[in-house]
């Protein structure tokens, strides 16, 4: 009698098995739904153009509290570009890993900004410098954001461009004043100074830096690009979107965004910097 249960125990072990399956795919199911971390794939790509010295810089990290990238552009007029663009870039990523939670990134990026323009004077000791600086923080799906100059942050969603940031230079203020009825339109068009920054980082008159009010929340298969003036003064939109539209690696369109760069071989061709972020599961 014995003999016709000795199957009893492989039964038994086999239901058990059958059960943790299915516990764990409902499990990873209840994951998903209930904010599951993306993958963020992280690509970049950098040239020096015809300038004589590379002032753009730039960094990621990717961390407990989610992944960083900052990018800052030299100003190229003033002696201290590469300096002030390195030591904003290095401070922000330094300010990132002291954070203990992640609610205090509203503070991070004000604070961050603060400390960056106070270690770059410190860094320049009364030489001229200063820089540009686009920083992205990606933490559960949402794109935190801060910005100060002229680089920009863009999200690339089916097709098309999402401008997340705005340029602080002279033509807005031009465009305000020609809005007030202070100056013609003419003499806002005209201006030969529109593209001089209004505020940037490494310099006592800085005032702060653009903080997104609210996280974007991003879709799957998003792309967010930081990019220098580099690029999207030599890039169209339209040839931006090409590149980013293929089914290619964050990296691969990063480098192959640089490549366009390149072969447009523009006698005056400025630092070009793109950093790409793809949210993907």
């Amino acid at each position: 009698m014995p003999e016709q249960h000795e199957w009893l125990p492989y039964v038994i072990v086999w239901a058990c098995v059958c059960v943790l399956v299915v516990l764990f795919r409902i499990r990873r199911g209840l994951l998903h739904q209930d904010g599951a971390v993306p993958k963020i794939e992280i690509g970049n790509g950098q040239t020096i153009g015809t300038r004589e010295e590379q002032d753009d810089y730039f960094s990621t990290f990717v961390s407990p509290h989610g992944t960083i990238a900052v990018l800052a552009d030299g100003i190229s007029g003033l002696s201290g570009g590469r300096a002030a663009s390195t030591a904003a870039v290095t401070t922000f990523i330094k300010q990132f890993l002291k954070l203990e939670h992640i609610r205090e990134l509203p503070e991070f990026f004000a604070n961050a900004a603060a400390a960056s323009n106070a270690e770059i004077m410190h860094t320049l000791k009364g030489a001229q410098g200063g820089t540009t600086l686009v920083a992205v923080v990606v933490e559960g799906g949402n794109l935190h954001w801060g910005a100060v100059g002229d680089s920009l942050i863009k999200i690339f969603r089916n097709g098309d461009f999402i401008d997340v940031n705005q340029k602080h230079i002279l033509e807005l203020v031009l465009e305000e004043r020609f809005v007030s009825g202070e100056i013609t339109r003419d003499e806002a068009l005209d201006s030969p100074m529109k593209n001089q920054l209004v505020n940037y980082l490494g310099y006592e008159g800085f005032k702060n830096i653009e903080i997104g009010t609210e996280p974007v929340r991003l879709k799957k298969r998003d792309k967010v690009m930081l990019c220098s003036d580099g690029v999207y003064n030599t890039l169209t939109e339209v040839e931006l979107e090409d590149i980013l539209s293929k089914p290619i690696s964050a990296y691969d369109a990063a480098q192959e965004i640089i490549e366009a760069v390149e072969r447009k071989q523009l006698a005056h061709q400025d630092n070009a910097t793109v950093v790409i972020l793809e949210k993907g599961w």
